[in-house]
């Protein structure tokens, strides 16, 4: 019998709580799901931890929880969905906690705001303010305290990505461009942070996850691989290079936002003159965040390094003759299909703005990038192992 009064108040507190939620005030109708997916995760959480079958236990549980909502509160809380709602639960509860309590300390200026903060800590606050017995924080700086910036589509993909580090450059770049779900997922999809990380030193891959995507120099805009899937070109049958730069027109958009942040079109096969010969450059893009011309050659086979010299000409020339003064350096990519990074180190002289960068026709294999990523930090954490050891036994 005391089973069934405590199965009762555990289903009558979980339906108080969505229906505060539904009167919650001055809350925009995707913070107001999150947060009650969030506390109606963490709420399942704790009933099933005090289970004494935890499994079994759990799976009825979810079953009679959706039974009862769908008659108290109508659709919409199927038992996948309470599924996923314990998953965004357990996946966030911890950053979650630290981000709420530092932005209920910034705000907390009485003692009564103090008090806040403990009803925060026993994690009744959503439930109390929705019914009116917390009053004296206003409801948007409660909302401001909660960080969730996304929709419930958003955090459905981020909540499946296991590494944190991961997880989180993805949040802050779907927050920063107001990338919908559909992006995220192809973004995902398509390794982007593996790409970038790869693409970088090692000591500063950790920064992607802390800031996102910042560009301050030219190798900062690079991936490898570009994945070019969305271009519909068929690897088996064979292309050329019009035969690519006509996918990739055809696709612009796309191909723009690929290639990375800031990026403006101007120009195919732009013509220039020198010395009574004609030159042609393949795409002529602007990057208004470097604040310089980017010059792009396609190459469908193995880059060679006369391929390498060939674009340093072209930089040079748009550095001479075309670009503005207050303009940075150009840059110049060579997109290709493969590239030997020794001969690119050996013929291009050091501080040269010109870099290659592989491109792939379809979306590169995730768990082959998340393995070479892998390899690379732990290659970079005992390299700074040991060069804390050899300074230590120096000062000695």
């Amino acid at each position: 019998m005391s089973e069934n009064k405590n199965a009762a108040r555990f289903f009558e507190n979980v339906a108080q709580i969505i229906e505060n939620a539904r009167s919650f005030v001055g809350r925009t109708a995707n913070l107001t799901m999150c947060i009650t997916y969030y506390e109606v995760g963490r709420m399942i959480v704790e009933e099933e931890q005090g289970g004494k079958t935890r499994a079994e236990y759990g799976k009825g549980l979810l079953a009679e929880l959706s039974g009862y909502l769908k008659e108290r509160v109508g659709k919409g809380f199927s038992v996948s969905t309470l599924r996923n709602a314990r998953q965004f639960y357990r996946v966030y509860s911890n950053s979650i906690h630290q981000a709420k309590i530092g932005e209920l300390k910034n705000i907390a200026e009485n003692q009564n705001q103090q008090a806040l903060l403990g009803e925060f800590e026993s994690q009744t606050i959503l439930a109390k303010l929705a019914s009116g017995e917390i009053g004296r924080i206003s409801k948007t700086a409660l909302a401001e305290s909660y960080p969730f910036t996304l929709s419930w589509s958003h955090y459905l993909i981020l909540m499946r990505i296991k590494n944190d580090d991961e997880r989180r450059f993805y949040e802050i770049e779907a927050t920063r461009h107001q990338w919908d779900y559909r992006y995220l997922s192809r973004q995902y999809g398509s390794s982007l942070y593996e790409r970038l990380a790869l693409s970088r030193e090692k000591d500063e891959i950790m920064n992607l996850a802390k800031h996102g995507q910042v560009i301050e120099n030219p190798r900062d805009i690079l991936k490898n691989p570009l994945a070019l899937e969305f271009l519909d070109l068929d690897e088996r049958s064979g292309y050329n290079e019009s035969d690519l730069e006509a996918a990739i027109i055809s696709k612009l958009q796309d191909f723009l936002l690929e290639l990375g942040k800031g990026f403006l079109y101007e120009a195919k096969q732009k013509r220039f003159t020198f010395n009574e010969k004609h030159f042609w450059v393949d795409l002529v893009t602007y990057n208004r965040l470097l604040k310089c011309y980017v010059l792009i050659d396609l190459k469908t086979d193995l880059l060679e390094h006369k391929d390498l010299g060939q674009m340093q000409m072209y930089v040079h020339y748009f550095d001479r003759y075309v670009k503005l003064p207050d303009e940075n350096p150009t840059v110049g990519i060579l997109l290709c299909k493969e590239k030997d990074d020794a001969i690119v180190e050996l013929t291009l002289p050091e501080g040269e703005n010109i870099y290659a960068s592989e491109y792939s026709l379809y979306l590169p294999d995730k768990s082959l990038l998340q393995s070479k990523l892998a390899e690379w930090i732990e290659e970079y954490e005992d390299e700074q192992e040991i060069r804390k050891l050899t300074e230590g036994e120096s000062m000695e």
